[in-house]
């Protein structure tokens, strides 16, 4: 990563993308995708107003209801909760109960989304008690020792009521945000974010991203973007997948610490955030990025297994064949191979073909 727009050798064997990547790219904006964001964004505040202005039950079992006729009417979605949910929960795709997890994330999903909706027309007292903040004391502890820290985290409960609520605490936070489609919802967010102190960066805009880590201040970045084949090989919930090499890559040229993080709905509507130890990157060798990028997998298998039905995201986070898988094992391996064998040779652990002959 270097300036916007460029790109970066990658470590060789990494498995880093060359650049930061937006997670779904758009082709240039036309009159057609401009009218489209326009009547997403009168649709969205309309709705927002409407669900800001009854009472939170009803809204949340309406859109209870249309969550299923919306998941009834996506095979395609469908699908690849399914799978992600098989995964989880160690059985096939076709397994009753990946399907009725699926369907249990789609109403959290939709439970989500009406939330989001009525968050602008609520006090400010009511959102700032959304997030228990007790959980985020160690948090805290870490933030202030730290020279600046990359956020992880996955589309789980409900990441708004961590921006408010880190907001609270004073701390200055960036979220790296997907502004490639609906430009005009997504700065509507843009405004509501940083109503509450939390700004928003761009994700091509990788002056900004280097500059809040430069600042020593916090990068919320959203790992589970979907799988690609180019990413860094990790194992999450038993089974080969790649995560983005970005995380690391930033940890590592800053000095930063990454701190995967997760904000849980409760039963009572509100939510409880969970931080793990800061993982720290020693170098962007492709073995540290590797190492680190594991244990970013690690804590997200964590913080989903206790409510995997919270977890909505609506790409397939695994490889879809085992020759993929296998092929994601063997490229892990041969990055730890590579390693291990610069370090014997170093100590001089590696006999020269001299001494291999006998000489």
């Amino acid at each position: 990563m270097t300036t916007e727009g460029s790109t970066e050798a990658r470590p060789e064997g990494s498995g880093a993308t060359k650049k930061f990547e937006a997670p779904h790219r758009l082709e240039k904006e036309t009159f057609f995708t401009h009218v489209a964001g326009v009547t997403m964004l009168s649709f969205w505040r309309t709705s927002s107003w409407i669900a800001g202005h009854l009472p939170a039950g009803p809204v949340y079992r309406v859109g209870g209801w249309f969550s299923m006729i919306g998941y009834g009417a996506s095979p395609t979605r469908r699908r690849w909760l399914r799978a992600n949910f098989a995964h989880v929960l160690g059985v096939s795709p076709r397994d009753k109960a990946a399907h009725h997890m699926a369907r249990a994330a789609y109403r959290n999903y939709s439970r989500y989304i009406m939330e989001l909706m009525r968050l602008p027309w609520m006090k400010r007292e009511d959102v700032d008690q959304l997030l228990e903040v007790k959980s985020l004391e160690r948090f805290l502890e870490i933030y202030r020792e730290s020279k600046g820290i990359v956020l992880v985290a996955a589309h789980l409960g409900n990441n708004e009521a961590a921006a408010a609520g880190f907001a609270k605490q004073g701390l200055e936070i960036n979220v790296v945000g997907d502004d490639s489609s609906y430009r005009e919802l997504y700065e509507l967010f843009e405004r509501q974010r940083e109503s509450w102190g939390v700004k928003m960066i761009s994700w091509h805009n990788l002056r900004g991203v280097y500059g809040a880590l430069r600042r020593h201040e916090g990068l919320v970045l959203l790992v589970d973007w979907g799988y690609r084949e180019d990413g860094i090989p990790v194992k999450m919930f038993g089974a080969w997948t790649t995560l983005p090499a970005g995380p690391a890559i930033l940890a590592a040229k800053h000095g930063s610490a990454i701190v995967p993080f997760s904000i849980n709905r409760l039963a009572d509507g509100t939510f409880r955030a969970a931080a793990d130890e800061p993982i720290h990157v020693p170098s962007n060798s492709p073995a540290d990025l590797a190492r680190a990028t594991q244990e970013i997998a690690t804590a997200l298998e964590r913080h989903i297994s206790p409510a995997p039905e919270q977890w909505y995201i609506f790409k397939t986070i695994w490889p879809e064949t085992a020759a993929e898988a296998a092929a994601l094992e063997a490229r892990h391996a041969a990055v730890m191979a590579a390693e291990a064998a610069e370090v014997a040779e170093a100590a001089g652990g590696v006999s020269g073909p001299s001494r291999r002959k006998g000489r």
